[in-house]
This record gives C-alpha cells, sequence and structure tokens, in this order.
C-alpha cells in the first residue's frame, strides 16, 4: 500500500514538472511571437499615396521651367514616385509669381487651399526672394543693410504667422520651406553686401522653422554660387530645368532624412 501511494506520488510530480515546463515554453514562446509581431512592417509592403501642396511664389509655380511642369515639383514627383513606398503622387500647386509673405499668408484663408492643406501628407513652401526685391526696389538708390536688418524681422514674424497657420490647419503634414538664392548679383553687382543679405534671411528663415517639429529648412543658395555652371533661367533670375531639378533633389534627400529617422523611432519603440 505504502508502494502505490508512493508511485502515485511520484506520477503526480511529473505531471506537475511536464506542467510547469510547458507553461515555461508556452510563454517563451509568446514572448517571441510578441516581439515578431513589433516589428514594424516594411514601408513598401503597403504603397500609399502622398498628397503635395505647394505653395509660394514664382519658384513654386515654376517661372523659367521650359516645360511648363510647376519646376521643381516635377522632378520632386518623379524622384518620390521612385520610391517602392508611394504608389502615387499628387501635387496641388498653389504658386502665383510675384507674392511676399504678407500675400501668402492672405491667401490661407481661401477655402480651396486650406481644403487642400487638411489633406496633405507634405507641404512646401518657396517664399522670401520678393520680400527682399521689395527692400532693394524701394531704396534702390539709397541701399544700406539697416534697411534690410528692419524688414528682416517683420520678415521672420510674418513667416512665423504662416507656419503657425498651416500648423492650426494639418497638424500631421511635413512642412518644407525652401530657402532662397542670390541672383541679384547679375543686376547689382556694385552691391557687395547682398550676399551677407541672402544669407541673414536664409538664417532667420531656418531659425522660425527650427521652433516646430516635422517642419525642416532646405539651403539651396550654394547651388547658385557655383559659377561653373549656369542655373538661371533666360532672364537671369529665376531657375532654370537644371536648377529646379537640383532643388528637388535637395529637398527630397532631406525628406528622406526625416523618414530614416522617424523609421529608426518607430523601430526602436517596437523592441521596447
Amino acid at each position: 500500500m505504502l508502494k502505490k501511494l508512493t508511485l502515485l506520488h511520484l506520477c503526480i510530480l511529473l505531471l506537475a514538472a511536464c506542467s510547469q515546463t510547458l507553461t515555461s515554453n508556452q510563454a517563451l514562446a509568446v514572448k517571441q511571437t510578441s516581439i515578431i509581431l513589433k516589428e514594424p512592417i516594411p514601408e513598401a509592403f503597403i504603397p500609399r499615396a502622398v498628397s503635395i501642396v505647394a505653395i509660394g511664389d514664382s519658384l513654386t509655380e515654376g517661372v523659367g521651367d521650359n516645360n511648363e511642369e510647376g519646376g521643381y515639383l516635377s522632378y520632386l514627383s518623379r524622384l518620390l514616385e521612385s520610391k517602392k513606398s508611394f504608389s502615387e503622387i499628387e501635387v496641388n500647386n498653389f504658386g502665383k509669381k510675384g507674392h511676399r509673405t504678407e500675400q501668402l499668408f492672405e491667401r490661407l484663408i481661401e477655402e480651396e487651399i486650406r481644403l487642400a492643406i487638411m489633406e496633405a501628407d507634405i507641404v512646401t513652401i518657396t517664399i522670401g526672394g520678393n520680400d527682399v526685391m521689395k527692400v532693394v526696389k524701394e531704396n534702390i538708390f539709397n541701399l544700406e543693410l539697416d534697411l534690410f536688418q528692419k524688414e528682416i524681422t517683420a520678415y521672420s514674424e510674418r513667416l512665423t504667422k504662416i507656419i503657425e497657420t498651416l500648423r492650426t490647419i494639418n497638424e500631421d503634414a511635413t512642412i518644407v520651406l525652401i530657402g532662397i538664392y542670390n541672383p541679384f548679383s547679375t543686376w547689382f553687382s556694385d552691391i557687395k553686401e547682398i550676399n551677407l543679405i541672402v544669407d541673414e534671411w536664409n538664417k532667420v528663415s531656418h531659425e522660425v522653422v527650427d521652433q516646430y517639429t516635422k517642419t525642416l529648412f532646405v539651403e539651396i543658395n550654394e547651388l547658385f554660387l557655383d559659377n561653373s555652371e549656369n542655373m538661371l533661367y533666360d532672364d537671369h533670375f529665376h531657375p532654370n530645368d537644371q536648377a529646379y531639378e537640383q532643388i528637388a533633389t535637395r529637398v527630397f534627400e532631406e525628406l528622406e532624412k526625416i523618414n530614416e529617422r522617424s523609421y529608426t523611432v518607430r523601430k526602436e519603440e517596437s523592441i521596447d
């Protein structure tokens, strides 16, 4: 009788041990499965459509583009379409030749533009060049750096209002502000300070943009400082086709950097 009880006791212990081992193995399997499921799905797995809204001045309109396809936007669309993660690129171009920051801000109340921005994944902006030209034209016979310093403060305030309005309309879209370049030396070769003015304008634009998330500044001035290649259209002011293509490449590269940083963060969060 004692032997039978002992045998029965041993069987119960073995069953309990097997049960604990199975539970432990199952827990490990669940944990491993959980880690696998947390890995982010590759972006190319389900290609998606991307909506771009472009606002600003003649660079957005595409003045100087021989093909009349919207300047840098046509090249940017092709670059984005080459990515497996995107199925199609939709572009809404609201660029207007001659626009300055105050005029661009006023246009943001237009229903068509607001509705487009609400649905946008990316909002690109070219603005500021005409703000500089306004000061030049109004003080052509008495150009002084102090005049630009006074105007640049007002420009910074207007640009801030533009970015904040865009964020109110769409808090998730990536906003891309493209800097200004210096074609002015062709017209005003005697103004040695013009490069300094353009650099200061871009610096202020960069500082405004840096205050907001998912908002970036793209520097393009150096593309036009290399005199080995002509980057200007026949009017000696607007970019030509080659320049627009290089501007698009710059914008694309900066968007790629944001995408890589975003993917790395998502991957780290998934593993945690």
